[in-house]
């Protein structure tokens, strides 16, 4: 694989055996990402955008194809393996922000690098300055049952990045942001991309921040057209 490719999707195809017809909403779908690449996904609700980035997460299985991710295939990974390569080269930014409760704001941005290894004291020091690039330095000793909706979507994103990983995923990231705020996000993710290169895939509705993207690709019937 070319070294500046972070994510290689070839043929993948997702079908559900549920009921008496099998349903394929995903169809030998491929998709090629560079370093510092950011594609946005759009299509209609029920297209499959947000079984795509599970796929692409590993937080669902193949039916066929491979997906790589900065070099390495995860099709047959174990959950155990799937889990360490996931702290380690993901970021994933939910619709719901997956928070934990009985954490602050740093607390939970400075997890995945305290799973990593690194000592507590350096994690949170990194995840302090995460948080002042979102604006919610002011709100790092905050657990989430005390933030807004959109703040604890800032949290969630400084979160995704602050590991600086090979793939961003993100699905609807500014939905519940105002749009100074989203206005941040943005130039965030611009200068994460430049800076470490991570790679991005963001399913939106949002025409505004698609259009931001270098590439916007619409889902249509389990395939990938680019607009």
């Amino acid at each position: 694989m070319n070294k500046d490719i972070m994510l290689q999707c070839e043929g993948i195809t997702r079908t559900y055996h549920e009921g008496p017809q099998d349903l394929t909403v995903l169809d030998e779908l491929s998709l090629t990402v560079h370093a510092g690449e950011r594609v946005a996904i759009v299509g209609s609700s029920g297209s499959g955008k947000t079984t795509l980035l599970n796929l692409l997460g590993g937080l669902d299985r193949l039916t066929a194809g491979d997906i790589a991710i900065a070099g390495q295939s995860i099709k047959g990974m174990s959950e155990a393996d799937i889990g360490r390569f996931r702290n380690r080269h993901i970021g994933f930014v939910y619709q719901f922000h997956h928070l934990l409760a009985e954490f602050t704001a740093d607390e939970n941005v400075a997890m995945p690098l305290v799973i990593r290894g690194m000592k507590r004291r350096d994690a949170r020091e990194k995840a302090r300055a995460i948080l002042a690039r979102v604006g919610m330095d002011k709100r790092a000793a905050h657990k989430p049952g005390e933030l807004s909706g959109g703040e604890r979507q800032r949290v969630a994103i400084a979160r995704a990045l602050v590991t600086d990983p090979s793939l961003v995923l993100m699905d609807e990231p500014t939905g519940n942001l105002d749009q100074t705020t989203a206005g941040r996000i943005l130039a965030l993710m611009d200068d994460v991309a430049s800076s470490s290169r991570s790679a991005f895939v963001i399913v939106t509705h949002d025409t505004g921040l698609a259009a931001h993207q270098d590439r916007v690709m619409h889902l249509d019937q389990g395939h990938l057209v680019q607009q």
